[in-house]
């Protein structure tokens, strides 16, 4: 099974990368960008067939290791 996680920092935390990345955009002349977010996409290959036993592991993992709980926020999609 194949999970696909995507960790974003909360809307309330400020993100000195994204309002970097936002200037060098619209420094490039890409003047329509008006917020630029930075978060990590990761793909897992799950040895479980167990749709509910993958979905607590993600979970867990998200929560203990792959997110930082207080300043981001993560979902994630199951294939498989």
């Amino acid at each position: 099974m194949k999970a696909t996680v995507y960790v974003t920092i909360k809307e309330n935390v400020l993100d000195p990368q994204g309002n970097a990345v936002q200037g060098s955009l619209q420094t490039l002349g890409f003047d329509e960008v008006a917020k630029v977010r930075i978060g990590k996409y990761m793909e897992l290959t799950l040895d479980t067939t167990d749709r509910a036993v993958a979905e607590e592991r993600v979970k867990a993992m998200c929560e203990k290791l792959l997110a930082n709980t207080l300043s981001e926020d993560y979902r994630f999609e199951l294939e498989g």
